[in-house]
């Protein structure tokens, strides 16, 4: 008898059968529809959104602002849609009821919203949280984007991009357009600038009673062959073991922005999320790391994606439960602005330094006996006592609704501008 064929996710990509053409054509329809979206919400950012920019009034400042949410909100369906056509895959989420970030049994009770017919279609979560985790692979942060989109936050979505990355055509005009944060990789020049930026933005957030959802990685690039030897230098460096399934993350960036958004929202969520990928083979070579796996290019083009994308979520209230220090002589009203030593959003003792990295470091200690755990049993939820079977929510990527498709291609835009004025007249 002939045994089965494996599964393609679980073969490395080098290892996989040549590309046939219905590959081929699935990947041009793919990127015709990807590409498509892109200029259409591209597009009306600047033919309908930058002109009211341009007019000396508030009103116009206005609506532009709640174009540019919804122009957001229409990149962040256009993520569900690719995933849904062309690549689809389920995420399959559990929460922490034990350990750090613990949610409480009641939190559990109301966290997920479903419709008559028992399908998922929200998850109740914080509206205005910095959502940190382990990376893995470069569609990690589409995942983490459908995750809001699920929490109702996808319109105000906030992510930290290289400096490179600002002229790239469509796509880095569009970031621009986002209020996305470009960094030039050097804290010496750009600490001030992110924390400037994301005070602004908090103190917007927190005056017009809007979400915010600020997505971070501690690690800084993705675990892999070149970037293992690197976190193993870091570690012997600090005296200390590596991680096994991630990276040591540095916590220099992450304490900038929690001491930067913290004194401007007093009810911040610190969202902590542990992804993990069926088919990763541990202890191989060179085959263990995600990118060995799933790329954007077989993910998206070859049809092969990830059966599921599975999250363990914490949750910690940022004021109450993160050491970030004293912040105390921070001043909600004011940017921080000047000198680093008179911002103490950016002016951080050492002592309070090294607390805080302490903190971050064992919170991805439990990070990665998660993974190792996943990768033994296939799961990240814990068991629990009374079904003896991990707490799990499984929810296909997909849209709530037929309409959201013209969404995701802005066709809603004169609509919404329309809709803006009248709510400010």
């Amino acid at each position: 008898m002939t045994a089965a064929a494996p599964e393609l996710y679980t073969l490395p990509i080098a290892a996989r059968p040549r590309r046939t053409w219905r590959q081929v054509v699935h990947a041009l329809a793919f990127l015709t529809v990807f590409i498509f979206g892109c200029l259409m919400i591209n597009g009306s950012q600047f033919v309908v959104l930058l002109p009211l920019k341009l007019l000396p009034f508030r009103t116009a400042r206005k609506v532009y602002y709640e174009g540019i949410r919804y122009s957001k909100g229409a990149f962040g369906a256009l993520l569900v849609i690719i995933c849904q056509w062309f690549a689809p895959t389920k995420l399959v989420l559990s929460f922490e009821t034990e350990g750090l970030g613990k949610f409480t049994p009641e939190e559990i009770e109301t966290l997920v919203e479903r419709d008559n017919n028992g399908r998922v279609v929200a998850l109740n979560l914080p509206q205005k949280a910095v959502l940190i985790a382990n990376h893995q692979i470069y569609a990690d942060w589409m995942y983490a984007w459908v995750l809001t989109y699920l929490m109702g936050t996808h319109r105000d979505v906030f992510i930290v991009l290289k400096k490179s990355l600002k002229w790239l055509p469509v796509l880095g005009w569009g970031m621009q357009f986002y209020n996305f944060i470009f960094l030039a990789r050097s804290w010496a020049s750009d600490r001030m600038h992110l924390s400037k930026s994301l005070s602004w933005l908090a103190r917007r957030a927190e005056k017009e009673d809007s979400p915010l959802t600020f997505i971070l990685y501690p690690e800084g690039t993705l675990i892999s062959k070149d970037t293992r030897p690197i976190s193993k230098k870091y570690a012997d460096k600090l005296g200390i073991p590596d991680m096994t399934h991630t990276l040591l993350p540095r916590s220099t960036g992450l304490h900038y922005s929690l001491r930067s958004l913290a004194p401007r929202i007093p009810s911040l969520q610190l969202l902590d999320i542990t992804m993990a990928y069926p088919g990763i083979k541990p202890g191989t070579p060179s085959l263990e790391y995600g990118q060995a796996y799933y790329t954007l290019r077989s993910i998206f083009c070859d049809a092969v994606p990830p059966p599921a994308v599975h999250m363990h979520i914490r949750k910690f209230d940022v004021n109450r439960e993160v050491p970030i220090g004293n912040i105390s002589s921070s001043n909600p009203n004011v940017l921080p602005n000047g000198s680093a030593k008179s911002a103490v959003e950016v002016d951080i003792p050492e002592t309070e330094r090294e607390a805080f990295e302490l903190w971050l470091r064992n919170l991805w200690r439990e990070k990665d006996k998660l993974i190792g755990r996943f990768l033994e049993t296939g799961s990240l939820g814990v068991p629990t006592v009374s079904e003896g079977k991990p707490l799990e929510v499984v929810v296909p990527i997909r849209l709530r609704h037929r309409y959201e498709v013209l969404d995701a291609f802005c066709f809603f835009i004169p609509a919404v501008v329309g809709w803006a004025c009248s709510k400010l007249r």
